[in-house]
This record gives structure tokens, C-alpha cells and sequence, in this order.
């Protein structure tokens, strides 16, 4: 109770409510109530080359540190088991959007947009009152929707010298894309910041002051690295000169042991890396400056390999070791990016109300299994770094091992930012795991489908089942199976489809993987048409891709 001057009492909500009338006591809207929302998302990033994750893997090499991501690790959730539903660009990002498969949402495959009546969580976002904007790789052949502000790469865009589309204009810019496109991002924030401090905020002003009016904001930032080619930017060319980086236990996998599939590939270091990816060859859109200092760096080293002839095991280690240093000093840009952010929201008084969301479209192998690129439902392809650091909601340094996947993103930051998610989206929401908090029927397995064959590196179509220990995996148009028991084999060295010790897990698989398939309403026959590949041939494997062998007992369809 309140007391009046002459000692009658009224109740305290009726002299609040009297105050905010004369103006003497400002109320937030309830917008300025949620949270922003900054969402980082880089291309290709294995988790396995995120060192906050090397005490919860059990495989994968020691590579260089990520120190940045690593206290973003230690500030928020780390997720250890995230998984993607296609490893490939395109439909992994429409999954992150629409909260769907790409059956439903359109994208199967790189070549195809979205279905122009998905819902994709910006827009509903947008609608439910934050200010939005995007910057970097989009890559789904349509124009964002649901954006205040976009900046857009073109296709992948180059790591250097980009130009950025915003629907009515284009940008060149000269410089390393990944330093760009976090520089127009920040930015994009000081302009915010700007407009409230001079009274043209309105709905758009800056919501880390109450006092404002503004609007929560969705930022999303999306790097075109560490993807294919691995071009390190002017500040990282001479990391790990003279480091020996460790090799994957796996490096060189025969694949005896797996379905044909594994042979059949065209992503193995040893024969299928170009010249350029291997920098003996440099970027074509280098200014005079840049091309200098690249080939200062490369130079002595490539020339160096040219004449010592290397061949055998000596040039797989070679080749392994000119990919992995590349690949990690694009991962120490993106490193360098994160920080610059978080530093950022530091210092303009937003990351006590800032949700951080780090994650890729997918993982990536390093070298294991011999291998580069993604695509296979493999642990190093499959599996994805996911980070999440929420002040005042989420404890520094949790860690959850529940099966996630990318499919719940849309959820998760609808229900963030207080909108509800549309009908027909499939995952769900993460929330109640970031506040510590598991669902009791939380999913006991991850669907998983790749459809892109014939296609780049030549991954057999296939789909599958992951549970916390076992994997099934049906590559349906050669008619083989594989099931690895992650327990006992977690880098997936031996199928045991064929094993009868282990014909009752098979058989439970198999039925959870037709669940799996009912429930998420995938098409009984395949939705994608097969269409000609035909690369030019100094893009492809010069020999056969596979020698002919003799049968392997996990080739046979099971009964």
C-alpha cells in the first residue's frame, strides 16, 4: 500500500499507474524486454576443429586453438551433440530458416530455392517487432525476406575483394570478406546506436536503453569461411609457418570394413585436391598488394615442393598439411570475427541483453577418413559446433549432450524472442535445454538424408538413423547398409550391419528409421531427379574412381 498526504491509503499499482500518467515514471514496452539476438553462422566448420570441443570427441586431431570461440564456449552452453540434416550448403541453411527438411522447405540440394511458401523464422521475428538485418553468405538463389537491412554475398563469394548485394545496389569492397562483412555488421549496430543517441531511434532505436522505445534486434552474420578454398587473409598467412600440425589417426583409411560408397567418393586428399586449393595456384581477383604478399608467403614454400618431387605417403603428408594450415587460419579469422563482436557488444553496453548463437551449416572432415569436404553422414560431416551464450539464462560453462540439430534453430529463437513458430516446422525448440531443463521425451535419434548424386566429390544418395549409440545408414540406390557401434568404433572404421551379434539392433533400427521417415513425412520415392555431371575434366579425378574388389559382406540388402 501507498499512503496519500492527508494518510488515506491507495493501493501501490494505482500510484505506479498514476506516475506513468503524469510522466514521472517511464514503462519498457515489452519488446524492449526480450533479448537481441546476434547469430553467427560460418561455413564449414568442422567442431572438431573448435578446441572447446576436443575433451567431448572421440576423434579428430590436436589442431591450433580458437580462443575466441573457446570463451564463448565458456561464457554459455556447449552443445556436444548437434547434428545437421543434410551436410551441404544450401539446405542447411533453408533447414536453419524454415525449422524444416528440405522435402518440405523445397532445398534438397544446392541448385534449388525455397518453396516461396516456407516461413522463415526473420520474417516472423520481423513481424513480431525486432529489427532485422543480414550480412554475408546467404546462397539459396532467392532474395532474403523478412530483413530491415541485408548485404549479401553472391553465390559463395570470394575471401577477397567482395562485392555485397542489398537488393537495390551492390558494394565493392576491397579487402579479406570475412573482416568485411563483420565490419559492415558492427556497423550496421553503431548506426542503431546512432539514430537513438539523436532522437531518430523511434521504433528502430537502440533497445539496450529502455528509455528509447527500441526495438529488439536479429543480426545475423554469415561467413563464407572456412568453405572451399581456404584463403587465409593478409593477418593470417603466416600462422603455422613452421608448425608440423598433427594428423588424423584416420588420414589414411582404406575404407575395407564399409559400404562401397566410401570408395566411390571424389573428396580424398591424397587425389583430389586442385592446384588451387593447394595455393599452388593463387586467387584471381587479387589487388597488385594483396597478390605480392601472397605470393611472399606461398612461394618459396611451393616452389620448395615443386622440386622435391614428392610422391607416395611423403606427398599425402605434404598435401594434408598445406590443406589443414590453411583451413585453420580461415578458422582463426573467423575466430578473430567472433571476438571483434563480443568485444563489441562490450563495450556498447548489449551483451547482458544479447543471446550469442555460434554454429555452422555443417561439419567438415580434416583429413579423417582421408578425406575433405562433407556430404556423408560420417561423424566429422555430420556434426556441427553449436554455442550459445545467454546472460541471466543460461550457466557459463554448461555443457548438454542431448541430440540436437539444426532443424530446431528456427524454434529456438522464435520462442527467444517471443513469437510463436508456424505451423509445419519440424524441430524443436532448444529452449527449455538452455535453461537447464531437459524435456523427459526428448528425441532418442536424428534423421539424416543426402540427396546431391551425381554431384560434386560424387556421395552415393543415402539417409539414416543416429541414435546416442548406434548409426544406420541406407545408401538406397546401391542397396548397402552400414551400422557403426559409436561406443566401441567412434570413428567408424568397421560396419557391423552384417555381424549377427548385432541383427536385433539392426532390426529396432530399421524400424526407428521408418519411423523416423513417417513422422517427418518424407516422399517414399525420391523427390530429387537425377541430372547430368559433367564438370570440365580438369575438375574431376583424372583415373577411375574406384578399382574394381570383391564383394564386402555389408553390400547385400538386408532381408
Amino acid at each position: 500500500m501507498a499512503l496519500r498526504g492527508d494518510g488515506v491509503q491507495f493501493p501501490a499499482m494505482r500510484v505506479l499507474l498514476f506516475l506513468v500518467y503524469l510522466g514521472l515514471v517511464a514503462v519498457p514496452a515489452a519488446a524492449q524486454s526480450r533479448p537481441n539476438i546476434v547469430f553467427i553462422f560460418s561455413d564449414d566448420h568442422a567442431a572438431h576443429a573448435l578446441s572447446a570441443y576436443r575433451a567431448h570427441l572421440p576423434y579428430g586431431a590436436r589442431l591450433p586453438e580458437t580462443p575466441r570461440l573457446d570463451g564463448l564456449a565458456a561464457q554459455g552452453m556447449l552443445f556436444t551433440h548437434a547434428f545437421v540434416t543434410n551436410s551441404i550448403c544450401g539446405p542447411s541453411r533453408a533447414t536453419v530458416l524454415t525449422g524444416q527438411y528440405g522435402h518440405l522447405n523445397g532445398v534438397m540440394a544446392n541448385e534449388t530455392a525455397m518453396h516461396p511458401t516456407s516461413h522463415a523464422f526473420p520474417a516472423m521475428l520481423q513481424e513480431a517487432g525486432y529489427e532485422t538485418a543480414l550480412f554475408g553468405k546467404w546462397h539459396l538463389g532467392t532474395a532474403p525476406e523478412g530483413f530491415d537491412h541485408f548485404e549479401i554475398l553472391r553465390g559463395q563469394g570470394p575471401y577477397y575483394n567482395p562485392t555485397l548485394f542489398d537488393g537495390r545496389d551492390s558494394l565493392r569492397l576491397t579487402g579479406y570478406t570475412p573482416e568485411l562483412i563483420t565490419e559492415r555488421a558492427l556497423a550496421w549496430l553503431d548506426a542503431r546506436a546512432a539514430a537513438a543517441s539523436d532522437g531518430r531511434g523511434g521504433a528502430g532505436a537502440d533497445a539496450r536503453d529502455p528509455d528509447t522505445g527500441g526495438r529488439p534486434f536479429l543480426l545475423m552474420l554469415h561467413h563464407n569461411a572456412p568453405h572451399r578454398y581456404w584463403d587465409p587473409g593478409p593477418d593470417q598467412l603466416a600462422l603455422f609457418r613452421d608448425t608440423m600440425i598433427a594428423e588424423p589417426a584416420t588420414l589414411r583409411d582404406d575404407g575395407v570394413g564399409r559400404a562401397s560408397a566410401f570408395r566411390l567418393q571424389e573428396m580424398e586428399i591424397a587425389r583430389d585436391l586442385f592446384d588451387r586449393d593447394l595455393k599452388l595456384e593463387p586467387p584471381a581477383n587479387l589487388t597488385p598488394s594483396q597478390a605480392e604478399a601472397w605470393r611472399a608467403s606461398y612461394g618459396p614454400e611451393n616452389e620448395a615442393f615443386t622440386a622435391a618431387r614428392l610422391e607416395g605417403d611423403a606427398r599425402l603428408a605434404w598435401r594434408y598439411q598445406r590443406y589443414i594450415a590453411d583451413y585453420m587460419r580461415v578458422v582463426r579469422a573467423v575466430d578473430a570475427s567472433v571476438g571483434r563482436v563480443l568485444d563489441h557488444l562490450e563495450r556498447a553496453g548489449l551483451a547482458d541483453n544479447t543471446v550469442v548463437i555460434y554454429t555452422s551449416d555443417q561439419g567438415f572432415f580434416l583429413g579423417d577418413h582421408g578425406f575433405f569436404d562433407k556430404r556423408f553422414m560420417y561423424e566429422e560431416s555430420l556434426r556441427t559446433p553449436l554455442l550459445v551464450r545467454w546472460p541471466g539464462t543460461v550457466e557459463a560453462g554448461a555443457v548438454n549432450r542431448d541430440l540436437v540439430m539444426n532443424l530446431d534453430l528456427a524454434q529456438t529463437l522464435l520462442e527467444i524472442g517471443g513469437a510463436a513458430p508456424a505451423r509445419g516446422m519440424q524441430g524443436r525448440s532448444l529452449v527449455p535445454l538452455l535453461r537447464g531443463a531437459g524435456p523427459a521425451d526428448w528425441r532418442d535419434a536424428v534423421y539424416y538424408q543426402y540427396f546431391a548424386y551425381p554431384d560434386w566429390h560424387m556421395v552415393q544418395r543415402h539417409y539414416g538413423v543416429r541414435t546416442h549409440r548406434f548409426k544406420l545408414v541406407h545408401y538406397y540406390e546401391l542397396g548397402e547398409w552400414e551400422l557403426f557401434d559409436l561406443d566401441r568404433d567412434p570413428e567408424e572404421l568397421r560396419s557391423v550391419y552384417a555381424d549377427p551379434a548385432y541383427g536385433a539392433v539392426v532390426d529396432s533400427l530399421t524400424e526407428r528409421l521408418h519411423e523416423l521417415r513417417r513422422e517427418y513425412a518424407v516422399p517414399a520415392a525420391d523427390p530429387v531427379p537425377h541430372t547430368p555431371f559433367d564438370p570440365p575434366p580438369h575438375l574431376r579425378r583424372p583415373q577411375p574412381a574406384a578399382a574394381p574388389r570383391p564383394p564386402s559382406p555389408s553390400d547385400p540388402e538386408r532381408p
